[in-house]
């Protein structure tokens, strides 16, 4: 991949905050720009809302446990390099009812109350995923908007570049995912790949959506639509230069 120095510059000036409701989302939505963001020299930290105990529709009919979703995080992370993460909500009662929460609580921990919260790392890109039929993902988009919404600059951080995650299963429901930002990761592909099959949990056989396979002709396909290899797509909400 052409290394432009412009934008490695760019690259290398950004803070990134990637908002993902749940582990794995992280890494399948913006795994390739965190790998981008981290050779440049830029930051990158990861914030997961909740993992919880759940029973999944697999083959193996096994339970899987929030201390393994949050290991099989932690072995991702290492592989992208990140410079922080968390979990915001361990809890199997929350887990996939981020709809029971008020917005309000959610917005607070995304502004202030966490680690990784805004007001402390003070992000220049945020990444939140895309409104879809998972109850949570829905709940975190807009509660990552309201937390992005437009402030004086020298009252609230300010992040000039807001984007909302690709993922294979926004091929399906109501929503319109229409991607106009891309990043080039044909050189990190693989390293994308690797991160996520650390979350061995969440892997399904080819074809599922949750599959390896379905990721890399994902990023095949995006790539064909800018002339590359290998894309990330989103939806940029903000670019303000």
């Amino acid at each position: 991949m052409e290394k432009i120095p412009a934008l490695e510059d760019f690259l290398h000036n950004q803070r990134l905050l990637v908002i993902s409701p749940h582990a794995d989302d992280e890494t399948a939505g913006a795994g390739g720009l965190m790998a981008r963001v981290k050779e440049a020299g830029g930051e990158v930290y990861v914030m997961v809302l909740t993992v919880g105990d759940l029973n999944h529709y697999d083959e193996k009919e096994e339970r899987t446990l929030a201390t393994q979703r949050e290991t099989e995080l932690g072995n991702a992370m290492n592989v992208l390099g990140v410079d922080d993460w968390e979990i915001c909500f361990n809890d199997s009662d929350i887990h996939l009812r981020l709809d029971d929460i008020p917005r309000k609580d959610i917005v607070s921990r995304i502004e202030r109350d966490s680690k990784l919260a805004i007001d402390k790392i003070k992000p220049t890109i945020l990444a939140l995923p895309a409104p879809s039929f998972n109850q949570d993902h829905e709940v975190l988009y807009k509660a990552g908007i309201t937390a992005a919404r437009p402030h004086l600059a020298s009252l609230k951080p300010f992040q000039r570049t807001v984007l909302t995650m690709d993922a294979p299963q926004l091929a399906w429901g109501e929503y319109n995912f229409r991607p106009n930002f891309y990043v080039n990761i044909t050189d990190c592909l693989d390293k994308k790949l690797d991160a996520y099959r650390c979350h061995q949990s969440q892997l399904r056989p080819d074809p599922h959506q949750g599959g390896v396979e379905a990721l890399r002709i994902l990023a095949e396909a995006r790539g064909r639509e800018i002339s590359v290899k290998a894309a990330e797509a989103y939806e940029c909400m903000r670019f303000v230069i």
